[in-house]
């Protein structure tokens, strides 16, 4: 008697499926980004082209501009694949899930993208002009004889890392938020490590940022204010 529910095999074709329509969906996602590799970069390069004028990057290699398109492809296919592929495991697992599983899962399918595009739109549009031009200042006060000319590669893999990083930190109120909804942390447990959590993200903002005070600062005031906004929505204690 079959009851609806799918056997192993059926499972197997089923994820089989989808890991194929993900596939293509990168490799899709892959050539789209081939040809807006050149728009990409010039849109990474323009925070420092910005507040240096007249400003030239260097390639260091034969290779370089190939491998630059390269990577900038990848990192285009595997960002504009992700809301594909979330929505494909959320289609896939969804249906064993029970109803509170359900409304829990689908806000963190939803926030989750959306909060990491506010951290790296916060650092580009904020941090970057603030701090490229810093670091333009100091290099052109050099005490010595010197030429800027920074590394295209370096300057994009330093530019990409600092977007992942603040896309991963403002993740922060979702976790905090998830915390509290399974019960792991109470309201009351959060705001009284409120102190300790100043501390933290001051040391984290030391650890992941560059050596510099404007760019640990950019970084762990807004983490620190992410951390009290997810208080406001956590439960109240009873």
């Amino acid at each position: 008697m079959n009851d609806g529910r799918m056997t192993f095999l059926q499972h197997f074709a089923e994820l089989r499926r989808r890991v194929i329509w993900c596939l293509v969906w990168f490799v899709v996602m892959f050539g789209t980004g081939w040809f807006l590799a050149p728009w990409i970069q010039a849109f990474l390069s323009r925070p420092l082209l910005d507040v240096w004028q007249n400003g030239k990057m260097l390639y260091t290699g034969v290779t370089d501009g190939i491998y630059i398109q390269f990577s900038l492809s990848t990192l285009f296919a595997i960002f504009a694949a992700t809301p594909f592929v979330l929505w494909q495991i959320w289609a896939f697992i969804a249906p064993g899930l029970h109803q509170p599983e359900k409304k829990l899962a689908a806000p963190i399918l939803i926030l989750s993208p959306v909060l990491f595009l506010m951290g790296a739109s916060f650092a580009y549009w904020f941090m970057f002009p603030v701090v490229f031009k810093f670091f333009v200042q100091i290099n052109q006060t050099s005490p010595v004889p010197a030429v800027f000319m920074p590394v295209m590669g370096n300057y994009l893999d330093f530019v990409i890392n600092l977007l992942k990083i603040f896309g991963l930190a403002f993740q922060l109120p979702l976790v905090l938020v998830i915390l509290n909804r399974i019960g792991i942390l109470s309201r009351g447990a959060a705001i009284k490590m409120r102190r300790y959590m100043i501390v933290a993200v001051f040391i984290v903002a030391a650890i992941l940022t560059p050596p510099d005070v404007f760019s640990q600062t950019m970084f762990a005031l807004p983490l620190w204010g992410l951390f009290e906004l997810s208080i406001l929505f956590m439960r109240k204690d009873k």
